[in-house]
């Protein structure tokens, strides 16, 4: 086996071992964190920084210890999630200790682009979800 295939092997069999090791979402639950990611979008849209800062998991509010900073990486790293033109939920995978969820989002960026973005969602102290990142992944041009 040549040194990419078994690279890409290697890659594989990882990300199978990622996804065994998420389990299906109980329903409320994905409601809750997909009700968490529309409203930090809808506050994305109103330009509201205090509420789209407030949905950040702890983690990210270490990274970024205020909301003008925080806002300022969102504009620009992550325009399809600041501006989007549309979006729609996707499949939904719980964490099998139950700390989180990660929930695919379709998304149309300004420019017209598609693309993924996998939010991770992290469970707090008190059940709710809180936002600890997003991987934008973009959507491959179609085929013609």
């Amino acid at each position: 086996m040549t040194r990419p295939f078994r690279y890409i092997s290697i890659l594989t069999t990882c990300l199978l071992m990622v996804l065994v090791a998420l389990a299906p979402v109980r329903a409320d639950d994905a409601a809750s964190a997909r009700g968490v990611i529309e409203s930090q979008i809808n506050a994305f849209l109103d330009d509201d920084a205090a509420t789209a800062y407030s949905f950040a998991a702890p983690a990210i509010k270490q990274i970024y210890p205020d909301q003008t900073r925080f806002f300022d990486m969102v504009k620009r790293g992550y325009q399809p999630v600041y501006r989007p033109g549309n979006f729609a939920f996707g499949r939904s995978k719980a964490a099998a200790d139950g700390s989180g969820i990660v929930q695919e989002v379709i998304i149309q960026g300004p420019d017209g682009e598609d693309w993924t973005a996998l939010y991770s969602l992290e469970r707090q102290p008190d059940g709710s979800f809180k936002i600890n990142g997003v991987q934008m992944i973009k959507a491959a041009a179609p085929q013609t």
